[in-house]
């Protein structure tokens, strides 16, 4: 069933609520002595002992083994910069390929930065009609799609979902921006012509729950449906999120993710006025370099990532195909500043820490990082600073930076990123990192540049960091029954 026209809807949402615990200072957690036996009891912050340096014989914290609370995904989907096929889009991430182009969609001539990862040739023939879809923001329109080619990956089409209890599947996408292009039209209009001529969609289709709602106005789909959004963060917010509605017993399966369309005017302009985005209009291929000397801000990307995320016991009783699992997840404030990681690393060290505890994760097992690496002076550093200062010995872990392929796509970055973790983990090779040349002597890490490896992924986690200090981690492993 194609998307169709919207109708007014009442959704009552409930958030998780949960308490995260102050920290004094995380130095203690990182320097206790190694942990050489399984606690009885899930290992808690207070009782879970980090080792320091790599270790055959160090045996790994309880992990959850009760298949209601497992969680597992079980479906992709995505548009983007190289198109809306998840193979494709990995493929062209292992060829290396930079998806950085000039801006064609409007005039950037005035402009201090002209290039981005625009999105072309973006097709929702088979998804949305032609009358919702000439209405739509792009943000939605790029959600929907992914969302409808996730929950197809997912064997959950039209007919399948007509035989299941579809109070017990919810949608939680994100975006950082919401419809960024409605909502900047229907200001323009405002200003320039009569009130008659504001289109009814105008708030409607700017509010940021929008993407959620609609899909589940196409689907059915009646599980808790509402949006997050905390800005590069809010794909791994909204991942955190549907996996504790699934561990909760309040849903068997969820669509989830993140969307985002900010190529437009009102988009470069405002990150360029904050001075967030590279100026390397005389080479744009080359402006998205994570970790070197020479970065100067981040390059403006768009598309959509949505994962199909469900109990193991669900996807067992159905037959679906198990992609991989999300061990676990966390979510923590830096507290520090509007834009900017706090120096000393504390934020994103004690995420890193909470995601590994509630994955039932020792730190020796990780050994692939989807950084969240956006090419900015002062993240790519802090990011580096905390992962060495957790992790200590880092000689096992391989570190990439999607980003310098197909820019920050903002509320959709967790998602299209969570997307090339699971890749790298079915297919055992890790796409490169572009623009490498010139790194920064801090960065110590092996960050796969210019060309993909091969790498047997044991353990992944999935950073994502957001403007007011949102810090996030999936962790995500091979499917092991």
């Amino acid at each position: 069933m194609a998307f169709t026209s919207t109708s007014n809807l009442a959704l009552g949402c409930r958030e998780r609520s949960s308490s995260l615990g102050q920290f004094s200072g995380l130095e203690s957690l990182l320097t206790r002595s190694k942990m050489t036996s399984c606690s009885p009891e899930r290992p808690t912050l207070k009782n879970l002992k980090y080792a320091t340096t790599a270790s055959p014989g160090v045996t790994a914290p309880k992990r959850e083994t009760d298949p209601k609370k497992r969680i597992v995904v079980t479906g992709m989907g995505l548009v983007s910069v190289f198109g809306s096929d998840v193979d494709e889009f990995y493929n062209m991430l292992l060829e290396g390929r930079s998806g950085i182009s000039y801006i064609d969609r409007f005039d950037t001539s005035s402009f201090s930065v002209r290039f981005g990862g625009q999105i072309r040739n973006f097709s929702s023939k088979g998804y949305i009609d032609g009358k919702s879809n000439r209405r739509l923001d792009d943000s939605w329109r790029y959600c929907i799609v992914a969302a409808r080619r996730a929950l197809e990956d997912a064997q959950l089409g039209d007919q399948v979902l007509k035989s299941m209890n579809k109070s017990r599947i919810g949608v939680l996408i994100g975006s950082g921006l919401g419809g960024l292009t409605v909502f900047s039209d229907g200001v323009e209009n405002l200003i320039s012509k009569p009130i008659k001529k504001v289109t009814p969609f105008f708030i409607p289709y700017s509010i940021t729950n929008m993407g959620s709602a609609l899909l589940a106005i196409d689907t059915g789909l009646m599980g808790p449906n509402y949006s997050i959004s905390t800005a590069c963060a809010t794909a791994n917010y909204c991942f955190y999120a549907a996996a504790n509605h699934i561990r909760r017993g309040e849903a068997d399966i969820m669509v989830t993710g993140g969307t985002e369309a900010p190529i437009l005017p009102i988009g470069i302009g405002g990150f360029s006025a904050c001075r967030a985005l590279s100026q390397r209009n005389d080479d744009p291929q080359k402006a998205s370099r994570p970790w070197a000397r020479d970065r100067d801000g981040f390059v403006l990307g768009e598309g959509s990532g949505v994962l199909i995320m469900e109990s193991l016991e669900n996807a067992r009783k159905r037959g679906a195909t198990i992609i991989a699992e999300l061990l676990g997840s966390a979510v923590t404030c830096e507290a520090h500043h509007i834009t900017d990681l706090r120096s000393d690393g504390l934020g994103v060290s004690t995420c890193i820490a909470k995601s590994l505890e509630d994955a039932g994760v020792s730190p020796e097992e990780v050994n692939y990082i989807n950084a969240h690496a956006t090419s900015t002076l002062a993240g790519d550093l802090a990011e580096v600073n905390a992962i060495k200062k957790f992790f200590k010995d880092t000689s096992e872990i391989k570190m990439n930076g999607t980003k310098s392929m197909i820019g920050h796509c903002l509320g959709a970055a967790g998602g299209l990123e969570a997307i090339a973790t699971i890749k790298a983990i079915t297919t055992g090779w890790l796409h490169p990192t572009l623009n490498q040349e010139n790194l920064d002597p801090e960065v110590t890490i092996d960050t796969v540049p210019h060309v993909k490896k091969r790498h047997e992924v044991h353990v992944a986690i999935s950073n994502s960091f957001g403007f007011g200090g949102h810090n996030s981690v999936v962790v995500f492993a091979p499917f092991k029954p």
